[in-house]
């Protein structure tokens, strides 16, 4: 039986390595808000304390309060959360406390951060996602979009996505060599589509035959190689020194 694919983005990074980014699911998210929820109750919990100790009459002051009065608090409570939201955001790369233990990250479309008008945006729509209660308009949203987004996140153009660890090493970093690597000074500068091919040989090298990936390395020293020779000799000794020296071009191409 096939199963249905995992949502994910597709980001372009700017050394064209194309990284596939899990979305985070509704799991993720209720998790993520429970622990930010929490921490907003503890907080509106300890100024209640606070304020208790300044004010005997807590209930009779609250009752005593203008129709104005009352209004702006509720505005305050609004928007108390609402910064805390937007400000930890913006000011830790889409992520609260909530997100950061949960491993996931607020982006734009194209995975690039959030800014301050997207963030905002899409937390000022929590209070529409909420209705009629307990972000229940969020949760049909989330179920019936490909990629899990609320209403705020399809307004900001915003969505969640979970983090891994990238192993860039294997694209950059030359293995260690008994031999120094050969010198390209003097051999023609790379394109942007030559650096898309190394960096997509240099990952897949390891699975392939010994042979082919000798080969296609080769070929690949031969478009982006060295000057001379002797030089092309030395590099094409053995499969190890071939890909320490695409490794170096690319490198050096940056």
């Amino acid at each position: 039986m096939r199963t249905a694919p995992t949502p994910h983005l597709d980001v372009a990074t700017p050394e064209r390595v194309a990284l596939t980014l899990p979305v985070a699911g509704i799991g993720y998210r209720c998790l993520a808000w429970l622990v930010d929820a929490s921490l907003l109750f503890f907080f509106w919990l300890v100024a209640y304390f606070v304020f208790t100790l300044l004010v005997s009459d807590v209930l009779g002051v609250l009752q005593g309060l203008s129709g104005v009065a009352q209004t702006l608090m509720v505005v305050g409570f609004f928007a108390t959360q609402w910064l805390y939201w937007t400000v930890s955001e913006v000011l830790f790369h889409g992520q609260t406390v909530g997100k950061r233990a949960l491993g996931i990250r607020v982006v734009r479309l194209d995975g690039a951060p959030v800014s301050v008008y997207e963030s905002a945006v899409r937390n000022l729509c929590r209070a529409v996602d909420f209705l009629p209660m307990l972000y229940a308009t969020a949760c049909v949203s989330m179920l019936l979009t490909r990629q899990h987004r609320r209403l705020g996140d399809l307004l900001a153009g915003t969505l969640l996505v979970r983090e891994e660890r990238i192993d860039l090493d294997k694209y950059t970093a030359a293995p260690e060599a008994t031999a120094p690597v050969p010198s390209a000074a003097g051999a023609r500068p790379l394109t942007p589509e030559d650096v898309e091919l190394v960096l997509s040989f240099l990952s897949r090298a390891p699975g392939l035959a010994p042979d082919v990936r000798r080969r296609l390395g080769a070929r690949l020293v031969e478009r982006v190689g060295p000057p001379d020779a002797e030089s092309l000799a030395a590099v094409l000794a053995s499969a190890e020194s071939t890909e320490a020296f695409l490794r170096a071009r690319v490198q050096g191409a940056r």
